[in-house]
């Protein structure tokens, strides 16, 4: 017999994630339907991981900056 659930989300992105956790918290039977990773494009490969780098490319930046605020790093890499 197939397994029966009250709700069906599409798709495992932000939007859908947040509906399955909702729908689980009110007691109803929840199931995912993702064909790629949970979390979807802006977890994986936009907003969070474009955001990462913006941040890091920002923070050298501000460290090759210093020397003129009299702050001095040495040698600055990023791996």
């Amino acid at each position: 017999m197939p397994e029966r659930f009250d709700v069906v989300v599409l798709g495992g992105g932000s939007g859908g994630y947040v509906a399955a956790i909702r729908s689980a918290q009110l007691g109803l039977r929840t199931a995912v339907v993702e064909e790629q990773k949970v979390g979807g494009t802006c977890l994986h490969r936009g907003c969070i991981p474009t955001k990462a780098l913006l941040q890091t490319a920002a923070l050298v930046d501000s460290l090759r900056d210093g020397a003129r605020l009299g702050v001095s790093t040495g040698e600055i890499s990023v791996d």
